[in-house]
């Protein structure tokens, strides 16, 4: 009995570090399962974070001059009013040197246009087209019942796109239904 005892005592054991074994060789199964997990974790963050990189970098290179073309169509409006206002001016107009100079503002109108094109600035044609909320700010409505109501009839201030970002809308007024007599008086 005593043999069997220390049998049975020595199957056990066997038993227990047998099974000690297996669970040491599934938990380094299972290490290296949580390792080459979280090394693949790893590797699809880096790559991530490079696709990521690689975006922001082609945007600073594409829309880079975004803010300064922005600035920029301000020089233009202001050269255009410029021309307006001395062109308007009663006392200037007495000035047999007033076409020479518009003349110049013209061209340094034409140039700016030029470098605005060469840089992809493009303005928006609004005069004729359908009114769209994505390029155009509606500052006014025109009954006229020759268009088609929501057609831009006048453009206030140009509008201006880089590439395919819109810079500024066009500033436009936009044609609208005549009412019937009727309906205009109840709305007064």
């Amino acid at each position: 009995m005593e043999k069997n005892a220390e049998n049975n005592i020595s199957d056990t054991e066997n038993k227990t570090v047998e099974e000690n074994e297996v669970k040491e060789e599934l938990t380094v199964e299972e290490k290296l399962e949580q390792t080459e997990e979280k090394l693949l974790r790893s590797l699809a963050e880096v790559e991530n974070q490079r696709r990521r990189f690689e975006k922001e970098i082609k945007e600073a290179l594409d829309y880079g001059g975004f803010n300064f073309a922005k600035e920029m169509i301000s020089i233009l409006d202001n050269l255009q009013r410029a021309r307006i206002s001395i062109k308007n001016d009663e006392t200037l107009k007495i000035n047999k040197d007033l076409d020479k100079f518009l003349g110049n503002i013209d061209i340094l109108e034409k140039d700016l246009v030029s470098i605005f094109e060469k840089n992809k600035i493009q303005k928006i044609n609004c005069i004729n087209e359908k009114f769209n909320p994505n390029f155009h700010q509606a500052m006014l409505e025109t009954e006229d019942e020759n268009v088609e109501p929501g057609t831009v009839l006048q453009e206030i201030q140009a509008g201006y796109m880089y590439e395919e970002r819109l810079l500024r809308p066009s500033f436009v007024g936009v044609a609208k239904k005549k009412m019937p007599e009727k309906e205009e008086k109840s709305q007064n």
